[in-house]
C-alpha cells in the first residue's frame, strides 16, 4: 500500500523523499516495482516456450538464441539462459 502511494504521489516528489515521509526503505519500493514488473506476461518468453517446445524440448540456450534470431527475435543467449530459469525450461 505505502509503494502504490509512492507510485501515486511520485511526480510532485522524488521516490527518495516520499520512502522517508512514508517510514519505507527505498530499495523495497525498487524491489516491488522490479517483481510488479516481472510477473507481467513476457511476449519473449511464450516465443521462448513455443520454440523449445517445437524443438521437442531439446534446445538449450545456444539453439534457442538462434531460433528466435531465426524468428526476426533480437535476444542475446544470456537472457535466454535467465528467461529458461524464470520460466523453468529444463532440456530432457
Amino acid at each position: 500500500m505505502i509503494y502504490e502511494l509512492v507510485d501515486h504521489w511520485q511526480t510532485k516528489a522524488s521516490v527518495t523523499q516520499l520512502c522517508r515521509v512514508l517510514g519505507a526503505s527505498r530499495s523495497g519500493y525498487y524491489a516491488a516495482k522490479a517483481k510488479e514488473k516481472m510477473t507481467s506476461i513476457c511476449v519473449t518468453t511464450v516465443h521462448l516456450k513455443a520454440a523449445f517446445a517445437a524443438s521437442g524440448r531439446s534446445y538449450g540456450s545456444r539453439r534457442l538464441a538462434s531460433a528466435l534470431k531465426a524468428k526476426s527475435i533480437v535476444i542475446g543467449r544470456y537472457k535466454v539462459r535467465r528467461l529458461m530459469r524464470e520460466a523453468q525450461i529444463k532440456t530432457v
